[in-house]
């Protein structure tokens, strides 16, 4: 067989982990593979920007469950690419962050005066959970092994690899290529179900209290593990609440979910709640860091987690299970179920009023606005008009908080948002993601005219691609938080936020 370019070597290995899809914007160091990527029938998708490349494979994953790929450029390229990977790192996202190199021979140590040279790994380094320079062609495949088992293992999250143009058009006899093995052949892909006799602990527990709750994160999105979660909280009579990230695991019109917003019915639901479990989260700060006054230090806490270093991070526990939360609560189940029947459900009067209240506040404030569209009747709208399994992505600033409760989540994986680091202009590009991983569903975009300002030149990229998303931008003509935050601070002025 006649030797192949790193560029194929490396198409090679993505193939055999299941990638069809790269994202990135074009590069002359990319031309080894790009020749070749119909013969291993994967797509390449190029936007306008390296942060929306990023972006879109981050969505991408979020949907589809797998690692996704991203390419950057040389130099400037892979520069820009970095404040696209630190969302999917502050998300949890495994994404596969690749980029060009200059050659070996004036790399680390820099000569002085090289042309589009930095030091990469040193500006992914606080992004991403492991970074590797590629420094000899016969070493990729072990490298994207590793890449792909850590962006895998415990909290997923991206890593990045960089590949010299050399090594990238250099050429490698078959007959060298010995470690090409499959995922299945080099890492597992689930953990098991976790400590037997923890999970018998917390099955007494649950079964024992009068008020159990049942809190999802993230991590119940990477397991798939809804179904399960839903199956143990039926069979308890439990309520629930998800983290922002994993709104959809509990439809969000069921009568025991509690919305964050609805402060005064979750947190006396949380109050008078004596077993909690939590399942794929951390309790950071937007779940009120696991204490008063979004959590009551009197409940017991069970925690599941893959990652045992999330393991009572900022929440005590009583009962830890590190493992797949799939499996764990498969196994949980089972044990609840071997000790007694189906629980009722507590009365829900008291929060029910609550509830009611909440909602009338939220009926009024539909009222309230001038000539312009009321936000939150716009949203109620878009959701109306959309199918429970479209999937709905959301961006900006104020527009945010009105898509919070105006528009209930109803399926899991069918909500996008920057939970964890606010990031305005994400949403075109997730949702170009989305309809790349899920091109049946409808996809529906609400952004605020700041926010959409950001990426708005990835329109051109949809239409390019052939595809039809639903955008709907509420333009106020200006930043509209920063005006309330100016407002409150008494700035005196609007310094700057009219567009």
């Amino acid at each position: 067989m006649p030797p192949m370019t790193g560029g194929e070597l490396l198409l090679k290995t993505l193939k055999l982990e299941g990638v069809d899809k790269i994202f990135g914007v074009l590069d002359g160091s990319y031309n080894a593979w790009l020749a070749k990527l119909d013969d291993y029938g994967i797509d390449y998708v190029c936007p306008r920007h390296e942060a929306a490349a990023a972006h879109m494979a981050e969505a991408h994953a979020r949907i589809t469950g797998r690692p996704a790929v991203v390419f950057g450029g040389i130099g400037p390229g892979a520069s820009n690419m970095v404040s696209g990977v630190v969302s999917a790192w502050a998300e949890g996202v495994p994404l596969i962050a690749l980029s060009g190199q200059r050659r070996r021979n004036i790399i680390y140590p820099e000569r002085g005066g090289n042309f589009q040279t930095a030091d990469l790994l040193g500006l992914y380094e606080p992004v991403t959970k492991w970074q590797a320079g590629l420094r000899d062609l016969r070493r990729l495949p072990e490298l994207m092994r590793k890449a792909f088992r850590i962006a895998l293992s415990g909290r997923p999250g991206p890593v990045y690899v960089e590949i010299p143009e050399d090594l990238m058009r250099g050429e490698i006899d078959d007959d060298l290529i010995i470690d090409l093995w499959p995922p299945e052949r080099y890492r597992k892909e689930r953990m098991g179900p976790g400590q037997p006799e923890a999970i018998r602990r917390a099955a007494e527990m649950l079964m024992n209290a009068a008020r159990p709750t049942l809190h999802a994160g993230a991590g119940v999105l990477w397991a798939e593990a809804w179904e399960e979660f839903m199956a143990l909280g039926e069979y308890l009579g439990a309520t629930y609440t998800t983290s922002l990230t994993a709104r959809g695991v509990v439809p969000e019109d069921h009568p025991r979910y509690f919305h964050t917003l609805n402060r005064e019915a979750f947190e006396l639901m949380r109050a008078e709640a004596d077993v909690a479990l939590v399942v794929g989260s951390r309790l950071g700060e937007l779940d009120g860091w696991g204490k008063p006054p979004a959590w009551s230090m009197d409940t017991a806490t069970i925690q599941i987690d893959v990652e045992p270093a999330h393991i009572g991070l900022n929440r005590p526990v009583d009962v830890a299970i590190v493992g797949d939360a799939k499996a764990a609560l498969q196994a949980l189940l089972a044990e609840v179920k071997a000790l007694g029947g189906p629980k009722s459900p507590p009365d829900m009067s008291q929060y029910d009023e609550l509830t009611v209240a909440w909602r009338e506040e939220l009926t009024e404030a539909k009222a309230f606005g001038g000539d312009g569209v009321n936000p939150g009747a716009m949203i109620e709208a878009v959701r109306a008009a959309f199918p429970d399994d479209a999937i709905l992505v959301q961006d900006g600033g104020n527009t945010s908080l009105w898509f919070a409760s105006y528009a209930p989540i109803l399926r899991p994986k069918t909500y996008l948002y920057s939970a964890h680091f606010g990031f305005l202009g994400t949403g075109l590009p997730y949702a170009i993601g989305a309809k790349f991983a899920q091109p049946e569903r409808e996809v529906v975009l609400v952004t605020g005219d700041g926010a959409f300002g950001f990426h708005m030149q990835e329109l051109e990229t949809a239409i390019r691609h052939g595809l039809k998303l639903t955008v709907v931008v509420a333009s106020d003509a200006g930043w509209g938080m920063e005006r309330s935050s100016q407002l409150l601070a008494q700035v005196g002025r609007f310094v700057e936020t009219e567009h």
